[in-house]
């Protein structure tokens, strides 16, 4: 699309100016990232406390839109805290050796009603993988803040195999499946 631009007698064509990608930032404080694993009998829920992330929504062509995500793996959460000390060491998520858990999106496919599909490399362990998984675009509104806007994300949710990222402690008393839940605010 053109613009015109009228200059005494002359016209002058203009590019229409190009609507821009909108970035944002994760907000921890109004986002969680959580987690479930089968424990014997039961499955015991946990979640990550610290983590960070941008997300570039382009609403006029979704696939032009991307995640990056960092994720402290030291602060995990289960409510015990001999169980978080566990999980920390390298029977688990080895901390020490490998602080981040991270995913970075190679693409997002609009699935229609607000509901899109986010595929990328996930990094946990040390081994990167590629995973998809669906998530609810919950679209923008102004932030509490004048002048910021907030957007959210929800209802994500995938199941890794725990042993595809090297964690085997517990065969057998732990389940290997995993089922990993995201709910995201991110502000302008």
């Amino acid at each position: 699309m053109r613009l015109a631009r009228i200059i005494g007698p002359a016209i002058l064509l203009m590019a229409a100016p190009a609507f821009a990608a909108d970035t944002y930032t994760i907000d921890a404080t109004h986002s969680e990232v959580g987690f479930r694993v089968r424990h014997l009998v039961s499955k015991v829920s946990g979640r990550f406390t610290k983590f960070t992330g941008t997300i570039t929504v382009d609403t006029k062509d979704f696939s032009k839109s991307s995640v990056q995500v960092a994720i402290d793996a030291s602060s995990v959460n289960t409510d015990d805290a001999a169980r978080d000390k566990h999980l920390r060491s390298a029977d688990f998520f080895d901390v020490e050796k490998f602080p981040a858990i991270t995913f970075k999106s190679t693409a997002v496919k609009d699935l229609g009603n607000g509901r899109l599909e986010v595929t990328g490399d996930f990094t946990m362990h040390g081994i990167t993988k590629t995973i998809s998984f669906p998530i609810t675009n919950f679209g923008a509104k102004p932030g509490m803040k004048p002048g910021t806007a907030v957007a959210g994300f929800g209802d994500g949710s995938l199941t890794i195999n725990r042993q595809d990222y090297g964690v085997s402690y517990g065969k057998g008393l732990l389940g290997d499946d995993v089922q990993i839940s995201l709910d995201v605010e991110a502000t302008k």
